[in-house]
């Protein structure tokens, strides 16, 4: 490398402390054949896998760089789909944890997913307020749905009939026919944003909860849709009214419910839905419906606000609704003989007691409190009774509690948590012990050691809110330095507290370890530095001594202290105050030395190098400066962060340095050279703390995410000039996303329908579809040369091949630009011919023709043909070059696709043949079926003797 400096990179390599973040919902997942065991959290960009009965993480399903904003497993309960906050979704196999598919069409963060009941389609919602409903199986977009004026926040799909109901924070309910995808209806019902819905009673009743404390029952009704065309457009004239003609047309639609008489055997597309309020149930949390859920029997419905109470209700079937109006109607019948004794009077009275109202149908369960504030809930419904209803809470846990619906009053019980795994609270303070193994994070409640290596929680031990930490030399002692100002002592091995000392009268925010490792200095809001000692005192319990600490000396001064830092010859001592001057004092004397100032904002967090020679200080005005201890000379400040710099520190043995911002970034930086060497992204809110190992190997960051990140240094050389190149081909790549999409004739600015997104991955597709069709040009110019040459010649004369062709094995050019569509993801396809100019097209159709005569990959070339067709329809047609290529095609695709149908149609009866073999062969019964039938079996042969003896 010459006269380069060369640095190592750092990689990220764990995350770990976290448990389940809070973007995200949480969902039950099967697993081994196992419901209610599993559950799926967000865990930043990943999403963990938590067994509930052993509380451990069993299953990483890794994220790229955002964040998880929304889980949906599939009803086969095999695939998880996952929504990310840049509006991408990706489907993860839960068998092997591989996310296969993924989906880009969205603009902004994922907010809903569903699937249909049978899972071959996905429904996505998001900020952008567009639906998109996807393809599972073909892995590509069918539509987008626009309408909503604001974020979507809930879709379903109906089980008998092909239609979509979503709700908004723009306060409408919309219905969809999938069919012609269109808004038939648009509830305007609500005043505030609807945050949940879902349909409970056969899908005859939708309930819809918004940001009151009410939840709203629709019943829903389908109509007969009248042939006159003057009703045609009365679905239009409703969503494009105003609310109070809205009420009239509802009404209307009310009144011709009740006068058609529903008929059953019709088609969903001789129907259209009405609906109809039916009542409310009121809730007893006041603010907004968090979200709102109902179990897969449709009999359990649970909704939370932004408290820690569930709400459980119970939709009673029509048998059970019908006892009550029995028990009702006797109670009333009673009451009525006992206040009257004319006959007449009795029947009257009896009509007007006994209505049936929505609480009738939707019975209060009982109400489960969490430990905190609920963020995301899912539950299972057991046909026994036993309802199992997780948690992800507010404060980094998950709860499962129990509740048995089949008694009367049923009490719920908390039966397991995991919590061992995290804080409860953000972690503000990092240490790594003297061996690089065990890191100490500390909390508002807790302080926790984990092995570095296995990424395990070793001890817990409660505590005050700590600020700062270290390991007492020999790493069998703790020290924390708290909120109220006071020292704590811990012991590793038993996890006891040894003892608590007030050190002062404020908070007690910095800590330093004397370089001779036999003391420590602190810095507190009371505008004092206190000197301490470590000492062996006699332990009143036991017979042995303990490590205790003694106060040596006091040096006051003017300003709150933030930040003390030890010069590694013990001669210095640094002290960063609240008027934005950093202070430095002779050690042994505690003379004033240098005062270190410029800074605009007080100065957060220090660090002085291995030698004593640089001092760098991190401050609130967003600037790192670089200061020489020998003369206190500013050698440099650096715009560092977007954001005030929270932490600082030196790697041992050099002078490079690492900074954490409340940008959510961590940089390196080379005190020496005054350059940013690299940045390590990755936390997805502020970074409040970083701690280096001995080793300088490893770096443990923390931060408001409730994450903590292990980053590992390795063995590659990092280039500044290739990071350079990297940083700006990544802008480049965000810059290409965020362009203009391509515009489509025909259609509005702004309203894309076609459900993909421009991404790099389709820019890299069209290119590489492009180069194919040059090479393909290319390669026939040179066959007719050759064929010319070989003429001319009279004889044989052999043919270069092109390399690309020969690593293919000696393919066919128009094979190769085959085998490039095949290598195209499913989900990117159509975005990529959109980007693809028109100057390619003719040669993509005359291709296409070919390759439909040989009768392979019918699907895939008739999805890009009619594509290509639809977008460039006006150009084609006007084509005179291209009619017989379009005539040809057209005879071709009918002819292979009638085929193909044919091959398809056959294999399905012969599968259904199979099955029914199968069936009929099948000797694995259970035992008892197997008993009955052969008692079956029996009896009908009894009854086929007899009848044998009669006829004889």
């Amino acid at each position: 490398m010459g006269l380069t400096k060369q640095y190592l990179r750092y990689v990220p390599s764990a995350v770990f402390g976290l448990i389940g973040s809070q973007k995200g919902n949480i969902v039950f997942v099967t697993l081994r054949g196992e419901k209610g065991r599993y559950v799926a959290v967000p865990a930043c960009e990943h999403v963990f896998i938590w067994d509930l009965r052993k509380g451990e993480k069993i299953l990483i399903l890794q994220g790229l760089k955002q964040e998880v904003t929304c889980l949906c497993p599939s009803p086969d309960g095999l695939h998880l789909a996952v929504g990310y906050e840049d509006g991408s979704i990706r489907i993860f196999s839960l068998l092997s944890g591989e996310g296969n598919v993924t989906f880009n069409g969205h603009r902004a963060a994922v907010t809903t997913l569903k699937y249909d009941q049978l899972g071959g389609r996905l429904a996505s919602g998001s900020k952008d307020t567009d639906v998109i409903v996807w393809d599972v199986i073909n892995e590509s977009g069918l539509y987008r749905l626009k309408g909503h004026k604001d974020a979507v926040t809930q879709a379903l799909f109906l089980r008998e009939k092909n239609l979509l109901v979503t709700s908004g924070k723009d306060t409408m309910v919309k219905w969809w026919d999938l069919d012609n995808q269109h808004c038939f209806k648009t509830m305007v019902g609500h005043r505030t944003e609807v945050w949940g819905l879902v349909l409970v009673s056969e899908e005859k009743r939708l309930i819809t909860g918004a940001a009151d404390s009410e939840l709203r029952a629709w019943d829903l009704a389908y109509l007969q849709e009248q042939i006159e065309d003057p009703e045609e457009p009365n679905p239009k004239k409703i969503r494009e009214s105003s609310p109070g003609k809205q009420e009239r047309l509802e009404a209307k639609d009310g009144d011709s419910e009740m006068d058609g008489e529903p008929e059953t055997d019709e088609t969903p597309e001789d129907r259209i839905l009405s609906c109809k309020k039916a009542g409310s149930i009121m809730r007893q949390g006041r603010d907004r419906v968090v979200s709102l859920a109902v179990d897969k029997t449709g009999r359990i419905l649970a909704c939370h606000g932004t408290d820690s109470v569930l709400e459980v209700f119970c939709v009673l079937s029509k048998e059970e609704v019908q006892k009550k109006m029995d028990k009702k109607l006797k109670k009333a019948k009673k009451k009525a003989k006992l206040n009257s004794s004319q006959g007449e009077e009795e029947e009257e009275d009896l009509e007007v007691n006994v209505e049936m109202t929505l609480q009738d149908e939707i019975q209060r369960v009982t109400n489960i409190k969490a430990s905190s504030k609920i963020k995301s809930f899912d539950f299972i419904h057991s046909p026994q009774g036993e309802l199992k209803v997780v948690f992800l809470l507010q404060n980094n846990l998950v709860e499962l509690y129990t509740l048995n619906t089949s008694l009367a009053a049923p009490q719920p019980s908390r039966t397991s948590r995991v919590f061992v795994g995290g804080h409860r609270s953000d972690v503000r303070t990092l240490s790594f012990s003297s061996d690089n193994i065990a890191v100490l994070s500390a909390a508002a409640e807790s302080v926790k050691i984990w092995n570095r290596s296995t990424l395990q929680c070793i001890r817990t031990m409660t505590c005050e809110y700590a600020l700062c930490s270290f390991f007492v030399p020999g790493d069998r002692q703790v020290v924390i330095g708290t909120k109220t100002g006071k020292l704590q002592l811990y012991d590793l091995a038993s996890g006891d507290l040894l003892e608590t000392i007030d050190a002062h009268h404020g908070a007690l925010w910095a800590m330093s370890l004397s370089p001779d490792q036999r003391g420590f200095v602190t810095g507190g809001a009371d505008k004092s530095v206190k000197f301490w000692d470590f000492e062996l005192v006699k332990d009143e319990n036991s017979s042995q001594k303990r490590l205790s600490v003694k106060q040596t000396r006091t040096l006051q001064l003017d300003e709150d202290v933030l930040c003390v830092s030890y010069s590694p010859n013990q001669k210095l001592l640094a002290v960063s105050l609240l008027d934005c001057t950093v202070k430095i004092f002779y050690v042994d004397t505690l003379k004033f030395f240098l005062s270190l100032y410029g800074h605009k904002l007080p100065v957060i967090c220090m660090d002085i190098s291995y030698d004593g020679a640089l001092i760098a200080t991190g401050s609130a005005d967003r600037n790192v400066k670089i200061w020489g201890l020998d003369f206190g000379d500013c050698h440099k400040s650096l715009f560092a962060h977007d954001d005030s710099v929270m932490y600082l520190r030196f790697v041992p043995k050099s002078h490079l340095f690492f900074t954490a911002g409340k940008d959510h970034k961590i940089k390196q930086w080379d005190a020496d050279k005054f350059e940013h060497i690299q940045t390590l992204e990755g936390h997805h809110q502020e970074v409040w703390c970083l701690a280096v190992s001995p080793s300088g190997d490893y770096i443990v960051s923390s931060s408001h995410d409730k994450s903590l990140r292990l980053w590992e240094r390795t063995r590659e050389p990092l280039i500044l000039e290739e990071e350079r190149e990297m940083q700006r081909e990544a802008e480049y790549e965000e810059g290409v996303a965020k362009e203009d999409q391509p515009a489509v004739p025909g259609e509005t600015e702004g309203g894309s329908y076609f459900t993909g997104k421009k991404t790099i991955e389709t820019v890299k597709a069209a290119e590489r579809i492009m180069e194919a069709i040059e090479l393909y040009r290319e390669e026939t110019a040179k066959m007719k040369e050759h064929r010319a040459i070989c003429k001319a010649a009279g004889k044989e004369v052999p043919l270069p091949v092109n390399p690309i062709l020969r690593a293919y094995g000696n393919i066919s050019p128009s094979a190769y630009v085959l085998e490039i569509f095949k290598g195209i993801k499913s989900s990117e396809l159509e975005e990529s011919l959109l980007v693809l100019p028109f100057s390619y097209v003719p040669d993509i159709l005359k291709l296409l023709n070919e390759f439909i005569q040989l009768g392979s990959d019918i699907e895939l070339l008739c999805r890009c043909l009619f594509f290509l067709l639809r977008i460039h329809f006006g150009q084609i047609t006007s084509n005179q070059m291209l009619v017989p290529v379009i005539e040809k095609l057209k005879e071709t695709t009918i002819s292979k696709v009638r085929q193909v149908q044919d091959v398809i149609g056959f294999n399905m009866a012969g599968l259904d043949y199979l099955r029914r073999e199968c069936e009929a062969k099948s000797e694995v019964m259970f035992f008892a079926e197997a008993t009955s039938q052969l008692e079956e079996k029996k009896r009908k042969r009894k009854n086929r003797r007899k009848m044998i003896l009669t006829l004889t």
